[in-house]
């Protein structure tokens, strides 16, 4: 639809129909008594915003952003109401750390607490397959993971990863991380690793974390730490780092044998005193500028989120199927939920998640 008076609206020589506004208001995801208001509303994010500050103020947060957000804290909602009914236990790790707790401590317990194993994870054949069992991990342990790289299941809103990288909401009975799909697998390692951070210190929040750079807030420097050694124990580390390497081989080879990106590779070698400062800041000028050619070519990110447990969790998606299934649940608040629109579509669901035969 286009709009040829739109001068002519801004100016106030002309009005648009309510059809037009309604088109408008459509088209640009915006609630249409906005349009009414004498002045704009302020958008604000309804959690903390730890998304760190770069040469500007952070613009106002998108309507993608936005929607992504409520949409998450309406599952949330309704999966906190589930476990109660249900006598779901409390999870006690939510909100069990504080930043005064060495990161290493605080990544041992949650390496204990989810199951993982560096040398197992090490084994796997692709980024895709590390990022899955970090995700199944996450989940048996009470955590819904939520990923995507749009807009519910929306094709046309796609979530931009500059904007952020993901968010955790806690709670002790329904925790959630949303992991921004457009990123790169190893780079949505660290962004779980980090919200699971975010999760143990009980704090929700909308992070853009990137290990390299040193983020302003104590949380997210705190939260990257824990990430940092969650993924790549030092100890670890120390007893297969190369020496003789030269530090851009060093650093894929590393990747490779962790499952993290070359960015963490190159931070945790810093963290070790393997290399200095100077070091650092130049190999990570030189590998931000490699990775980005690769997302020039098309080469890097891709989206396996395809299937509905990937995208609402598997852990969500199981329990309001059932639910729904048992007349628990209206079917309209199922389907608006989980982003499906035909009934044909909620049962293929149901089989796949094995909920229904």
């Amino acid at each position: 639809m286009h709009y040829p008076k739109w001068p002519l609206w801004l100016s106030g020589d002309a009005q648009p129909t309510l059809r037009q506004l309604e088109g408008f208001a459509g088209r640009t995801h915006t609630a249409i008594g906005y349009f009414f208001l004498p002045q704009p509303p302020d958008l604000e994010l309804p959690v903390p915003d730890f998304r760190t500050l770069r040469d500007e103020t952070l613009a106002e947060p998108s309507s993608n952003l936005l929607d992504t957000l409520y949409l998450c804290q309406q599952r949330q909602d309704w999966y906190s109401d589930h476990a109660r009914l249900h006598g779901l236990p409390v999870l006690t790790f939510v909100g069990s750390a504080t930043l005064q707790e060495a990161p290493e401590a605080v990544a041992q317990r949650m390496r204990e607490e989810l199951g993982l194993s560096a040398e197992v994870r090490r084994r796997l054949s692709t980024w895709t397959e590390a990022l899955r069992r970090l995700i199944a991990k996450a989940e048996d342990a009470g955590v819904m993971v939520m990923a995507s790289s749009v807009v519910g299941s929306n094709s046309h809103r796609k979530l931009d990863v500059g904007e952020f990288r993901g968010f955790a909401l806690a709670d002790t009975l329904a925790p959630l991380v949303f992991l921004n799909g457009s990123d790169s697998k190893s780079a949505q390692m660290f962004t779980l690793a980090h919200e699971l951070a975010h999760l143990w210190l009980g704090a929700s929040g909308v992070s853009d974390t990137e290990t390299g750079r040193v983020p302003e807030q104590q949380v997210e420097r705190w939260c990257n730490q824990v990430a940092a050694e969650l993924l790549v124990p030092m100890e670890a580390l120390r007893a297969t780092y190369q020496p003789g390497t030269p530090i851009p081989q060093e650093i894929q080879r590393l990747a490779r044998e962790f499952k993290v990106s070359t960015l963490v590779a190159l931070r945790r070698l810093f963290d070790a005193g393997f290399i200095n400062q100077t070091s650092l800041w130049q190999h990570y000028r030189e590998e931000q500028e490699r990775i980005r050619s690769l997302e020039r070519s098309g080469t890097g990110g891709g989206d396996f989120y395809n299937s509905l447990g990937a995208r609402t969790s598997k852990r969500f998606a199981r329990a309001i199927v059932s639910s729904t299934l048992e007349g628990l649940t209206p079917f309209t608040e199922a389907f608006r939920m989980l982003g499906v629109r035909k009934t044909a579509t909620f049962y293929q669901a149901a089989r796949e998640l094995g909920v229904a035969p």
